[in-house]
């Protein structure tokens, strides 16, 4: 009998410097997933929304990508490893994103990164049911009320080992206060993120973090002009 192999829709396959959150700063190797329903306004990543069958490209047209675009390609667990080996890179921590990366089961590609020697972080809304390793660190940046409409699960919020929330207004804050109570979520680590960088975004998240004793994520990777 066949075994059927899994398989991933991928955008970008890349080394950088993570940006964000718990692990700013941590060379790192980005797996940008394809599709994304969730419907966010500000989303930065718009182009891993759809899954258009007729812009699948070989590994080779996507690794070489110049500039963001919706062209993707399906690898397999094992040629995710090859590539990674293959490209010579570095990095030992991986991090799971897209798109919205929980919507496919990611523990096989989590338990086979794992046991080749890399640690994995997966970067979520919230809105899928997390399926990863149980040593996988999860990233919940919850997003409420888009257009998708979809719910933010209480299994998320309960496995986040940090949770990433964009702000630009008070509205925001509240949305995340509310979140928070709902899910009886009171030790995990929360970081609040100005959009787009914006000024009054950054001094809202500042006092925010201050009064309540959360943390402050601001993208340094945009900062630095980095991918």
């Amino acid at each position: 009998m066949k075994v059927k192999t899994t398989c991933y829709k991928i955008n970008e396959l890349f080394e950088t410097i993570q940006g964000e959150g718990s692990f700013t700063g941590q060379p790192s190797i980005f797996i940008r997933l394809q599709g994304c329903p969730v419907g966010c306004s500000w989303c930065d990543t718009k182009h891993t929304w759809e899954i258009d069958p007729q812009l699948q490209v070989a590994s080779d047209a996507m690794l070489g990508k110049t500039q963001e675009s919706d062209y993707w390609s399906e690898l397999s667990v094992e040629q995710i490893l090859e590539t990674i080996t293959a490209q010579g890179y570095q990095a030992k921590h991986i991090v799971l994103t897209g798109g919205e990366p929980c919507m496919v089961d990611l523990k096989p590609l989590c338990e086979a990164l794992e046991q080749a020697g890399f640690s994995c972080q997966v970067e979520t809304s919230g809105t899928f049911e997390i399926r990863v390793s149980d040593n996988c660190w999860v990233t919940v940046s919850p997003k409420v009320n888009m257009r998708g409409g979809y719910e933010i699960l209480t299994s998320a919020m309960s496995r986040a080992n940090e949770i990433k929330h964009p702000v630009a207004t008070e509205q925001h804050v509240d949305e995340l206060k509310a979140l928070l109570a709902q899910h009886q979520i009171t030790a995990t680590p929360v970081y609040l993120q100005p959009i787009s960088q914006k000024p009054r975004a950054t001094e809202l998240a500042i006092k925010t973090c201050i009064e309540n004793n959360w943390r402050l994520s601001v993208q340094v990777h945009k900062y630095l002009g980095i991918e």
